[in-house]
Parts: structure tokens; C-alpha cells; sequence
């Protein structure tokens, strides 16, 4: 059962299993905006009817990028047409690389989860037709949102969202609590100057909503962006010096297999790749 909490005045999030996955819903007058779908469509069929006991709004959704975990729910949330916001690079992965991403994210879950996985194999795949480049405000009617394109970091295609009446932003994936960050598709040499927009819109007071986890606020995203920056550091300095991955791994700020995959990707940056 998911259970939509508020957090602020017209603001709920609920906190899902199994993967500690967030939604959040902000209520207009004319519309609710619906944050991340989640993994399945029975995840999603369960999410709609947590969202249909608090409001009868018809449905904006947008998604904060294209990992399944976010966004596989979608075409549950948006039948019937209603609109599907995300950044352009989501609308590629999940249009030209569709089957590679269920296929492999299948493999990845299918013995750790076998329901998640064959709920994931079998999702419809539902692509945003509103496209953010950089940002975007949506009128929910009485209340406004903004989403912004912070840069690469977590993704290629990550959105965060403001809702500024209420001083909360929604970050998904670019920032973690519970767990480190996932680089699996990361740019860790860009994260941290990405996190620069998230700073420009939260204040001391913000409720920062991440991707996984619990609420946090300013001070945890600061520590943070602390580690992204100085595992940056870490990285570029390492390549210069001729340090291995493996040595650098365990010297990073996050456990050695986060930092393993972060520092291959940063050399593949640095290397041009």
C-alpha cells in the first residue's frame, strides 16, 4: 500500500518499496503534478489510487529522468492523454534504447527481485511528449512549478523541480540519502557543478525531497556536494598522476564499488570517451 504524506501545505510524498523510491504530488487548482511513476504499472495502478484518495485533479506527471525505477509507471499516470514532462534525452533513451534498458535492467533484478523484474520486462513504455532543455514553468492552476535542467550528473537528462510557494524541491536522483550515489550512468566529473543550480534555488529553510530516502535539507545536500567535489578532484588529479582506478577507489568519499564505478567513468570523460 503506498501512502501519500504531506510535507507541505498541498505537497505529498510517498516513500515506496521496494527500492525506496519517492513520488511526490503538488496540488493546484486546476491540476496535480505527479513527480516520478515509479517501476511497474501495478506499482503504478497502486500509486494512482493513493493519488485518487487525496485528489480528483486531472494528472500532470513529469519525470526527473529515465531511469526505470522512475518512470516505467508512466503511461499508467498518464492515460488518457495527459501530459508527460521530461528532458529530450529521456524521450531518446527510452524511445531508441528501450529494449536494451528493460532488457538489461531485467537481467540486473531478475534473481534479487523476480516480480519487479517481469513487471519490468512488461511495462509499457510511456516517452515525454513536453520537453525540458533547460527549464520550464508549468501553471497548475493558483500554484506554479518550475523544472530545471541542472546539467549532466546523475544522467545525461535529469530534472529538478521547484515549487516555490512552499519553498520545496524535488531532486530526484541527484541527490541520495540512505545510500551513496548510483554512477552507474553518471557524470561525476559534472554532478557536482550541476548540484551549483540546485543551490540556486534552495534556501537554509528548503525541504530538498530526493530521489531515495528520507527528506533532507540544506546542510545534508552541502555535504554532499562536498563529496561529489572532492571525488571530482580525486579523479582528475589521479588521471594526471597516473593513478589506477583501483587505488583511487579506495580513497574516495563513498563505499569502494560507488567509487570504483565513478572513477571509470571519469577517466572515460577525461580520456575523451
Amino acid at each position: 500500500m503506498i501512502e501519500l504524506r504531506p510535507v507541505a501545505d498541498g505537497v505529498l510524498v510517498a516513500r515506496t518499496q521496494p527500492l525506496d523510491v519517492n513520488v511526490t504530488v503538488v496540488l493546484g487548482d486546476d491540476t496535480a503534478l505527479v513527480i516520478d511513476t515509479l517501476s511497474t504499472e501495478a506499482q503504478a495502478r497502486d500509486l494512482l489510487d493513493a493519488i485518487r484518495s487525496v485528489t480528483s485533479l486531472p494528472l500532470t506527471i513529469a519525470v526527473t529522468h529515465f531511469h526505470f525505477d522512475h518512470c516505467f509507471g508512466t503511461a499508467v499516470l498518464a492515460e488518457g492523454g495527459r501530459p508527460v514532462w521530461g528532458h529530450p534525452y529521456v524521450a531518446t533513451e527510452l524511445t531508441e534504447r528501450r529494449r536494451h534498458w528493460q532488457s538489461r535492467w531485467y537481467d540486473e533484478w531478475v534473481t534479487a527481485e523476480p516480480e519487479l523484474a517481469a513487471g519490468l520486462a512488461a511495462a509499457t513504455i510511456q516517452v515525454p511528449d513536453h520537453l525540458v532543455r533547460d527549464s520550464a514553468t508549468l501553471d497548475l492552476g493558483g500554484r506554479h512549478v518550475t523544472l530545471t535542467h541542472p546539467g549532466r550528473a546523475h544522467t545525461a537528462g535529469d530534472l529538478i523541480a521547484h515549487v516555490p510557494d512552499v519553498d520545496v524541491l524535488v531532486a530526484g536522483d541527484l541527490v541520495e540519502e540512505g545510500g551513496p550515489p548510483d554512477f552507474s550512468d553518471a557524470y561525476p566529473l559534472e554532478w557536482p557543478e550541476a548540484m551549483r543550480r540546485l543551490f540556486d534555488l534552495a534556501s537554509e529553510s528548503t525541504l530538498i525531497v530526493p530521489g531515495h530516502g528520507a527528506i533532507v535539507d540544506a546542510e545534508f545536500v552541502d555535504a554532499q556536494h562536498a563529496q561529489l567535489a572532492a571525488l571530482d578532484w580525486l579523479i582528475r588529479y589521479g588521471h594526471r598522476d597516473g593513478a589506477t582506478v583501483e587505488s583511487l577507489a579506495s580513497r574516495g568519499p563513498f563505499p569502494v564499488e560507488t567509487n570504483h564505478v565513478a572513477v571509470t567513468r571519469g577517466f572515460a570523460a577525461l580520456a575523451g570517451h
